[in-house]
């Protein structure tokens, strides 16, 4: 398995990671002109690229569908702003942030509210064993596995293929999952998110079919949604999911140390990192989440322990994807393999 420049799940600096907090404090301030030129320079493109590839359907379906391809990118950076957004990182007023935020979601068919609030479970539960089940990629571990019947190994199994997680995942997760507040069906409010969501995006949809028909529906829509909705899941895998990833019990869990700890630091091309918004930068973002993502590169430049700390490059991300079972003993996220030669 490839060994990353600085093992994930090694202490970035001798400081325990609850006194980082003090110190990337001084990057939490937005700047509202930097935000608002960031979410100029990606939703105006995103938007002329949609006009370019309805043009382009009257004399080439094929280029309409390249196009679409390359909005993906805007799309998926617009979806890292309403992340940002989310966090209250983004503006000031949180007003304001939200409903940048909501009109966001709706062309990343994500209810804002719903999605802020089962991401929060996420930041505050994330690498904890007894809290797994909202806003994660389900991880067993290898005692649980062991314990499990064939039938639910097997379909444990299925759904950590990357076939069903980088294949099948995205689209019912975006185009079905995300139509329902689930597990939060019980508060109106994120019905209301939900359903306002679907109404807004039924309407738009109905419009783009009555002047278009379902040529750009099929051809600049469905691959530019289910593209940005895939690369997504694989930077959320690549997050948490690393060999030396981090996890404990309830009584041994804290929340600092799975922050640094149990987030990489996905190391990519600087056009891929400006297309993600420096998701990559995850473990400083775990560890303060209301830095706006345009300032987690000072935090870089300014503190060498945490741009050292668990690197990992995109070719060696890539292994990762074999990786199923977080084995207590060793600390570590194994693969079945590695599970089975460890304990039968």
């Amino acid at each position: 398995m490839p060994q990353n420049s600085a093992q994930p799940g090694v202490s970035s600096g001798n400081a325990p990671a609850r006194d980082w907090v003090k110190v990337l404090a001084q990057y939490r301030d937005p700047n509202p002109a930097r935000s608002g030129f960031e979410l100029g320079v990606t939703l105006i493109p995103f938007l002329l690229l949609w006009g370019a590839a309805w043009w382009a359907l009257s004399y080439s379906y094929l280029a309409a569908f390249a196009l679409s391809c390359v909005n993906a990118l805007f799309l998926l950076r617009l979806f890292t702003i309403q992340h940002d957004c989310g966090h209250g990182a983004f503006f000031e007023n949180r007003h304001v942030s939200d409903w940048v935020g909501r009109f966001i979601g709706v062309l990343t068919l994500t209810p804002y509210d719903v999605w802020r609030r089962t991401h929060s479970v996420h930041h505050s539960s994330h690498g904890n064993l007894g809290r797994r089940g909202m806003g994660d990629i389900h991880t067993m571990t290898v005692e649980e596995y062991k314990n499990e019947s064939r039938f639910q190994r097997l379909m444990y199994r299925i759904y950590r293929h990357p076939i069903t997680l980088f294949g099948f995942g995205p689209s019912f997760l975006f185009l079905l999952q995300n139509r329902l507040p689930l597990g939060l069906t019980q508060h109106t409010r994120y019905w209301v998110s939900a359903m306002g969501t679907n109404a807004v995006l039924i309407a738009a949809l109905a419009v783009i079919w009555y002047f278009g028909g379902f040529a750009p529906i099929l051809l600049i829509f469905l691959p530019s949604t289910l593209l940005a909705a895939t690369a997504g899941m694989w930077l959320f895998y690549v997050q948490h999911q690393f060999e030396g990833a981090h996890w404990d019990q309830e009584d041994d869990w804290q929340l600092h140390e799975a922050a640094l700890h149990g987030s990489s630091h996905y190391i990519m091309p600087p056009v891929l990192q400006w297309f993600s918004a420096n998701i990559g930068i995850h473990h400083v973002h775990h560890l303060y989440s209301r830095i706006p993502f345009y300032r987690l590169p000072e935090v870089l430049r300014d503190h060498q322990e945490l741009a050292e700390g668990n690197r990992m490059t995109i070719r060696e991300s890539l292994a990762n994807a074999k990786l199923h079972l977080w084995d207590e003993k060793t600390r570590q996220l194994l693969s079945f393999s590695q599970a089975r030669a460890l304990y039968g």
